[in-house]
């Protein structure tokens, strides 16, 4: 199959709509990797991404009644752009189905490249069944977002650029979201290029392929990560996967603050802002290269998009320097008496930035702090901190790969309530829509209390939310079929220690 990919990538007429990117040579990460890295840059595309390449190569193909009738496609941002594009450069009219939780940018960017926008649904696999619907219904093409060989062939017309300018390279780093990338990325350097080693980057909350390839069959996630949107898919594609388990030679997962921190480099490297997705492959290098400790090699990273919404730029700051290893948090208890303070920050140094100190008092003995310290030597430095305090006798707690800390309790304010009783504390997902809040509160009994809610819009698709439900315990039988039925992603956080330190009632 991958002969075949590449027979129809040497023939696919994408120019007609995108441009050949830079291959740009990134001098600070190459500097700070002490490798040789190259950057493909899909965000300087059109639409801000290499989808468009796979979309407008499978819309030439289709036959003059089907132009006739018209597109659909579901997606909540890059593929939906490519359809739109390539169909207004076609003469053809295009629907894209989006969920409604889409951030209003990718909407409008539809609309503005000329498609007709529908929204419909929480979420990608209920907008795709309606577009499925309205193929069946009105008689429109479906365009695949990555599960046909004509898309797959239009994305690996990177791969033949890549080759056009530079020599071949030792590896070649590549997000993975339902494969079409790397599978016709993979397609055509292994035949090519075949001693390029072809690594796959996944987020670790959406790592489909890599189960895939691990089961030897492609399964289906039960829960999606959303923060890299662009990749947050619960199964591979078909065609994809049958490419991939003949051409990756490895796939590598990625936390949410590595691949903030990635976004980060790829801004300093070239002033562009690349989207979670797109800083995927460079996340996954920077771990390929600290776990084998290769150096002096050429390396190449698919930058493979810019869609991103202006409100999580915030968020993706706040992770960076954790995700860089920059910087620490920690929960330390200390002697609630005059001069604690000073002496704890004594300890720190002078030398050290404090990046955040949150305290709240709670009771004349003792005083648990939450405080952030940057930490430029990384790793090293924060667990040399760790034992210095200890050795001075200070309950140390490190919060820093604490999901719960890092989304809600660094921002909360207050300390452990008085009175009470059955608080039990869960972190949900919210879909960001009118109405979401109000199903949630209308499905829960009147018997149960909220006693504790924090909420904080990171300009996703989805909202992070932190409740304490007081719930007799005799009813928890019918609290869990509650959660169940929400059909909201959550997490019980009732043995979290940040809960213990600084939530939990007294």
């Amino acid at each position: 199959m991958p002969h075949q990919i590449l027979r129809q990538v040497l023939r696919a007429p994408v120019y007609d709509v995108a441009i050949q990117t830079p291959f740009e040579r990134a001098s600070l990460i190459s500097k700070k990797a002490n490798n040789d890295v190259w950057l493909k840059r899909e965000d300087l595309q059109p639409v801000f991404s290499f989808k468009l390449r796979g979309a407008y190569n499978r819309m030439v193909q289709l036959s003059d009644a089907e132009k006739a009738k018209g597109v659909v496609a579901a997606s909540a941002g890059n593929h939906a752009q490519g359809v739109a594009l390539s169909a207004s450069k076609m003469g053809i009219k295009a629907l894209i189905v989006m969920p409604r939780t889409t951030p209003m940018i990718k909407v409008n960017a539809v609309r503005n490249l000329g498609g007709e926008v529908v929204l419909h649904g929480d979420a990608f696999d209920q907008a795709a069944e309606h577009a499925r619907f309205l193929c069946e219904r009105d008689g429109y093409a479906f365009i695949p977002p990555y599960d046909d060989e004509a898309v797959i062939a239009g994305q690996g017309t990177i791969a033949l650029e890549i080759l056009r300018q530079h020599k071949p390279l030792d590896v070649m780093f590549v997000c993975v979201g339902g494969g079409g990338l790397i599978a016709g990325v993979s397609a055509v350097m292994k035949q090519v290029s075949p001693e390029t080693r072809i690594v796959g980057v996944e987020p670790e909350d959406a790592a489909s392929m890599t189960a895939a390839l691990k089961a030897g069959k492609r399964v289906k996630l039960d829960t999606v990560g959303i923060f890299a949107d662009g990749v947050a898919v619960a199964q591979v594609g078909e065609a994809p996967f049958r490419i991939a388990r003949q051409c990756i030679d490895e796939m590598i997962t990625v936390t949410t603050d590595e691949i903030c921190a990635a976004v980060k480099d790829i801004f300093e490297d070239t002033r562009a802002v690349s989207e979670p997705a797109g800083a995927l492959g460079l996340a996954g290098m920077k771990k390929y290269i600290a776990r084998t400790g290769v150096s002096g090699q050429s390396m190449g990273v698919i930058v493979s998009g810019a869609n991103i919404n202006f409100d999580s730029l915030r968020y993706i700051s706040e992770r960076t320097e954790i995700g860089e290893r920059r910087e620490g948090i920690f929960a330390v208890v200390i002697d609630e008496r005059p001069g604690s303070f000073k002496r704890f920050c004594e300890l720190l140094g002078a030398k050290r930035a404090i990046t955040e100190f949150n305290y709240r008092y709670a009771d004349d003995r003792k005083a648990v702090v939450f405080v952030g310290v940057r930490t430029e030597a990384g790793v090293a430095e924060k667990d040399q901190l760790i034992a210095q305090l200890k050795a001075e006798d200070y309950t140390v707690h490190d919060m820093s790969d604490n999901e719960m800390a890092k989304l809600h309790l660094r921002h909360m304010v207050g300390g452990h309530a008085k009175g009470v009783t059955n608080e039990c504390l869960y972190r949900f997902q919210f879909p960001e829509r009118p109405g979401a809040l109000l199903q949630f509160l209308s499905q829960m009994s009147e018997d149960w209390n909220i006693s504790l809610f924090h909420y904080r819009n990171h300009g996703a698709a989805y909202g992070r939310v932190l409740v304490g439900i007081q719930v007799p315990p005799d009813q928890q039988s019918e609290f869990e079929e509650y959660l169940n039925c929400l059909h909201y992603p959550f997490e019980s956080e009732q043995n979290n220690i940040g809960y213990e330190l600084f939530l939990k009632p007294v």
